[in-house]
C-alpha cells in the first residue's frame, strides 16, 4: 500500500481563502465566515491575525477585508524578526542564504532583464558614483537596494523575491544601511556592481556572475559587527 500523503496543516480561514474567489465587495464579514466554516468567531478572528501577520489579507473601515496578492516577504520578515531577538547572529546566516540564492538565479535573472531595466541599472551604478565622490561622501545605500532588487525583479517567483526584499528591510532595521566602512571598501563594492551591469548590458554574463560572487567575499574585510552588508 503506497505511502499516503501527508497533508498541509493550514487553517480554515487560510484553506477559505485559498480555494474561494473573492466577491467584489470583498470578503464575507467574520459572522457569516464564523458560520460557513463552522468555528467559532474568537476562533476566526485568531486565524484573521495570522493572515494579517503573513500579508495575505488586510482589513480597512470603509473597504472591508480584502484578500491581498501572494507574496513570501511578510512570512520571512516576520520569522527573521524573531530569529534576530533571540540571536543577532542569526542575520549573518541569512545574509549567506540570501548570497547563495543571488549566485543561484544570477543567469536566469538577468537574461529576464528589459532594455529599461539596463538602463535604470546604468542610472544607479552614477547616481552611487556621485555620492561617492561627493563632499560629504554619502553612503549609497538606497542605490545598492535597487540595484540588487531590480537584477531579480524579472523572476515572478515570489519565495526568492521575499528572501530578497526581507533581507534588505532586515538590512535596514539593523542599521547597516548606515555603515559606511572605508571609503575605500566603499568604491571597491561599487567597482564590483559596475562590472556586474556592464556584463549584462554586453551579455557576458558569467563574468557578472563572478563579480557578484567576489563582492560577496569582501565580507572578510568588514569588522565583525557589519557581516552580511555587502
Amino acid at each position: 500500500m503506497p505511502n499516503k500523503r501527508p497533508s498541509i496543516d493550514v487553517s480554515e480561514f487560510l484553506h477559505y481563502l485559498a480555494s474561494h474567489k473573492e466577491a467584489e465587495g470583498g470578503l464575507p464579514a467574520l459572522a457569516e465566515l464564523s458560520r460557513e466554516l463552522g468555528i467559532s468567531v474568537a476562533t476566526l478572528r485568531e486565524q484573521l491575525e495570522v493572515a494579517r501577520a503573513l500579508g495575505l489579507v488586510e482589513v480597512k473601515p470603509r473597504t472591508g477585508m480584502r484578500r491581498k496578492p501572494y507574496t513570501f516577504v511578510s512570512t520571512v520578515r516576520q520569522s527573521l524578526g524573531y530569529a534576530l531577538m533571540l540571536d543577532n547572529g542569526h542575520f549573518q546566516k541569512f545574509s549567506e542564504l540570501r548570497n547563495h540564492v543571488e549566485a543561484a538565479y544570477w543567469d536566469e535573472a538577468v537574461k529576464k532583464l528589459t532594455k529599461e531595466d539596463k538602463k535604470e541599472l546604468k542610472s544607479l551604478i552614477a547616481r552611487a558614483r556621485e555620492k561617492l565622490l561627493g563632499s560629504p561622501v554619502q553612503v549609497p545605500h538606497e542605490e545598492h537596494r535597487a540595484l540588487h532588487l531590480l537584477i531579480y525583479s524579472r523572476l515572478n517567483n515570489p519565495f526568492v523575491a521575499g528572501i530578497l526584499e526581507a533581507y534588505w528591510d532586515t538590512y535596514e532595521s539593523v542599521g547597516l544601511n548606515m555603515y559606511a566602512g572605508s571609503i575605500n571598501y566603499l568604491h571597491k563594492v561599487w567597482e564590483y556592481h559596475g562590472q556586474m551591469v556592464e556584463s549584462i548590458c554586453s551579455g557576458n554574463y558569467s563574468v557578472g556572475r563572478e563579480a557578484l560572487i567576489a563582492h560577496t567575499d569582501l565580507l572578510a574585510q568588514r569588522p565583525s559587527s557589519s557581516k552580511g552588508d555587502k
